[in-house]
């Protein structure tokens, strides 16, 4: 899993937190967590692990200079602001309606992507005040779900007409205060909480972190090799398929 997630957070953009909360999700299961806390677990324990996994995928984009530290450096904040709004909301907001709500945006994003990305010439990235915006957004999202952000800030940055090579590169940036932000809000709103599995720090399992991280850290190079040689525009599609993938998933339960 933790390959997998490596490999993806490289080549897209991704925490990779789409494929380890439900795979997370089942082992916990299988292992007879209890379901009042094993979603907040697999979803605080994906955020723990995509802050390392988007160290290394940011280092490995770094070498291409294809990161776009204005942009990052202009939607952290709302990406901050976001992710903690979202740990907070996770005990609020009913499970199957953020699945329907998330499935159904993936599926309109993947249209366009497939279809051909609608960016006009003159369009281009907005002020601070809408960055923020889109930050803040992005950040909830993401904190929800557990994911990094790639599957909504890559769409975002394509459709203010960035290269995608750049946007996948400056999103695998902008996954590291996503998961910071996102895992500090699980980390706190866990912490006292019953029924958690043994060796957790508030809502993230420490031996399913590691067991993680070391096969996503050594991955995540891969995948940004691939990115770099590939065409934009497979690239594109494929990034859209992958969208069209988990948002039949996601809507199908």
């Amino acid at each position: 899993m933790g390959a997998i997630a490596g490999t993806l957070a490289g080549l897209l953009g991704i925490g990779g937190g789409i494929i380890i909360v439900p795979v997370l999700a089942l082992v916990f299961s299988a292992q007879n967590m209890d379901m009042d806390v094993l979603m907040h677990v697999a979803i605080g324990t994906s955020l723990a692990t995509i802050v390392i996994t988007s160290l290394s995928s940011i280092r490995a984009h770094q070498k291409h200079e294809a990161i776009n530290w204005s942009v990052f450096r202009t939607i952290t904040p709302g990406i901050i602001i976001g992710g903690l709004i979202g740990a907070g909301l996770a005990k609020l907001i009913a499970g199957e309606h953020l699945r329907i709500l998330f499935g159904v945006f993936m599926l309109f994003v993947a249209a366009q992507m497939i279809l051909g990305n609608a960016a006009k010439p003159h369009r281009h990235l907005p002020e601070t005040a809408g960055m923020w915006a889109a930050g803040t957004v992005i950040g909830t999202m993401s904190s929800l779900m557990g994911v990094g952000g790639g599957s909504m800030s890559v769409p975002f940055l394509t459709w203010c007409n960035m290269n995608i090579r750049n946007a996948v590169a400056t999103s695998a940036a902008i996954g590291l205060p996503i998961s910071v932000a996102g895992v500090t809000g699980y980390i706190i709103t866990g912490l006292g909480v019953e029924h958690r599995p043994v060796w957790s720090l508030g809502y993230v399992n420490i031996p399913a972190f590691f067991s993680i991280v070391v096969a996503s850290t050594i991955f995540a190079p891969f995948g940004a090799k691939i990115t770099h040689r590939i065409s934009p525009e497979r690239l594109k599609l494929f990034f859209g398929l992958f969208l069209l993938i988990l948002s039949v998933k996601i809507l199908y339960g």
